[in-house]
C-alpha cells in the first residue's frame, strides 16, 4: 500500500492526473473495504489535485447519503433529481458545472464552492450506486480532462461493487 502521494504542483492538470491515477490504484489495490477505499480516494483527490471538497454520496433508500469526504462539513442527504448530485444520479451522467450559481436548483452546502463536477458510479446491474462529488473554490475549474480521469478513477470502485 502506498502511504504517501507524490504530485508535482507545477505539472499540468492532465499530468497531475496521470501521476495520481496509478498512485490511487496502488493505494486501494489490495484493500477490499469500500469505505476505506472511498476515504483514501477522497483524500488523494483533495490533496493531489488541490480541490476544495471531494466526497461520495451513496444511494440509500431512495436518496443520496453523505459518505467519506475531505473538506468542510457537507449536506447529509440529497433527494433524487435535486442539485448537481441528484441530477447526475437521475440522468445517470457526469455533470460539469462551471459556475454553481448558474445551475438551476444548486444546493449550496458551502458558499465557498464555485464550480463542481459529479460523476455517477454504477453497480453491476447498471443502476447508480453512488456519486463522486468534487467542488472547487474557483470558477471554471472542471472540464473534459477532469471528467475523463475521474471516470477512470471511479471505474476502480465499480470493479468491486
Amino acid at each position: 500500500m502506498a502511504e504517501e502521494l507524490s504530485i508535482d504542483p507545477s505539472l499540468s492538470k492532465k499530468a497531475k492526473y496521470q501521476s495520481l491515477v496509478p498512485q490511487i490504484e496502488a493505494l486501494i489495490g489490495d484493500e477490499k473495504d469500500l469505505v476505506a477505499n472511498l476515504a483514501n480516494i477522497a483524500a488523494a483527490l483533495r490533496f493531489g489535485m488541490d480541490f476544495f471538497w471531494v466526497g461520495w454520496y451513496l444511494v440509500k433508500e431512495g436518496e443520496l447519503v453523505l459518505g467519506p469526504f475531505q473538506g468542510p462539513v457537507a449536506c447529509t442527504r440529497i433527494s433524487f433529481g435535486q442539485g448537481v448530485c441528484g441530477t447526475a444520479w437521475k440522468n445517470q451522467e457526469t455533470i460539469v458545472v462551471k459556475d454553481v450559481e448558474q445551475f438551476p436548483g444548486h444546493i449550496a452546502c458551502s458558499s465557498d464552492s464555485k464550480s463542481e463536477i459529479v460523476v455517477p458510479i454504477f453497480d453491476p446491474s447498471g443502476g447508480v450506486a453512488m456519486v463522486l462529488d468534487v467542488d472547487s473554490s474557483e470558477l471554471n475549474t472542471f472540464d473534459e480532462t477532469d471528467a475523463q480521469f475521474l471516470k477512470d478513477i471511479v471505474s476502480l470502485i465499480e470493479k468491486n461493487l
